[in-house]
């Protein structure tokens, strides 16, 4: 079992940016910057392109609107993606709100107070069950 997969359960506490039913936003523990957030399938599966077709387009649709939501609520120029995958075993997509292209790189970190963690996760929540949830 996956820690994402633990996360997803509530066994491990996380910063809840959005939910669907087969999908899961928070925000990253260690962010490269403010609102870095993982979107991933609830369904643990270890590598992207090994998602079924349908549950791939789905996950890219569910990233977007929750990277809508974000770059609303986050000071930046642009929201960025990637998928890498080798840090767990569990299909994640990351958003990275971008001032500039070292918010990309996976060496530079920022620390956040748990306050502004949660405040980011709320505004990015509330946007998107605004915007989003059925």
């Amino acid at each position: 079992m996956s820690v994402f997969t633990k996360i997803i359960s509530g066994e491990i506490p996380s910063y809840k940016v959005a939910e669907s039913d087969d999908f899961y936003a928070f925000l990253d523990i260690n962010p490269n910057a403010p609102g870095h957030t993982l979107c991933v399938p609830k369904k643990e599966v270890n590598k992207l392109f090994d998602l079924d077709e349908e549950t791939y387009e789905r996950l890219m649709a569910f990233s977007r609107q929750v990277a809508l939501c974000l770059r609303e609520e986050v000071s930046c120029k642009r929201i960025g993606m990637s998928v890498v995958g080798l840090e767990v075993p569990h299909v994640h997509v990351h958003l990275i709100p971008l001032r500039d292209m070292e918010d990309m790189r996976f060496i530079n970190k920022v620390s956040l107070e748990k306050e502004e963690m949660q405040s980011i996760a709320s505004r990015v929540n509330q946007r998107y069950n605004n915007n989003y949830k059925k």
